[in-house]
């Protein structure tokens, strides 16, 4: 049985949609897991397409519902996995002199975001799970700071389902509506994406008025004759 992903059921879309769709009526189940994989390691393609798709694909009979939510959150494992192995090829030695070559940043600021996920780390990566586009990113603060990876993979297994199962649980039951769900989660995305990126303007502002203070308050030296 093919998937056909257009709500006008005429012919496949086209986009990551159809890439999905393609991938879970070649491999099935497997397919899901691999698109999510991938969205992991690449946070553009939206797991707000492939999941609910997936979900979709369950309803029409494609693959089993029950294989669409064990292979997605295996592919979040797997893509999740890669990117705290990444994190643990840096370490810390190398992000703290990379961190100490940037301009307006202090490594204070870096040892007090250490000091945060060492006592908030299990919740950082459970919960991060579930909220898009930190999703992906917190794996790699794990794996700088070596979080013991089967308490690591535990975490993101728990959360990467409640997550998964939400997307594909609604892609099935809305049926060829599946895509109100990106409407939705994008939403949701473009909110924590403006919010990051207002906390990024607002520590940018704070540091380069402290640096036009600091240089406001040195003494001048007096040059005589």
């Amino acid at each position: 049985m093919h998937l056909v992903t257009t709500a006008a059921a005429a012919e496949p879309a086209t986009g990551t949609a159809g890439w999905a769709a393609h991938l879970v009526d070649v491999l099935g189940g497997p397919g899901a897991g691999l698109a999510i994989a991938l969205e992991n390691l690449f946070p553009p393609l939206p797991s707000e397409v492939i999941l609910p798709l997936t979900g979709f694909a369950a309803g029409q009979g494609v693959i089993s519902l029950v294989s669409a939510l064990f292979w997605t959150t295996l592919g979040s494992v797997v893509g999740a996995a890669a990117l705290y192995g990444i994190g643990r090829v840096i370490g810390r030695e190398r992000m703290y002199a990379v961190w100490g070559r940037l301009p307006l940043v202090k490594v204070s600021d870096l040892e007090k975001t250490e000091a945060w996920f060492q006592r908030h780390g299990t919740k950082a990566v459970l919960l991060g799970r579930m909220v898009p586009i930190f999703r992906s990113l917190i794996s790699v603060p794990a794996g700088v700071e070596r979080m013991p990876l089967p308490v690591f993979l535990s975490l993101t297994a728990v959360g990467s389902l409640v997550w998964n199962s939400v997307l594909v649980l609604a892609g099935y039951w809305l049926g060829d509506q599946w895509d109100l769900v990106e409407t939705y989660v994008g939403v949701v995305s473009k909110v924590v994406l403006g919010a990051a990126v207002v906390a990024v303007a607002g520590y940018l502002v704070v540091r380069l008025r402290g640096r036009g203070r600091h240089r406001e308050a040195r003494p001048r030296v007096r040059q005589d004759g």
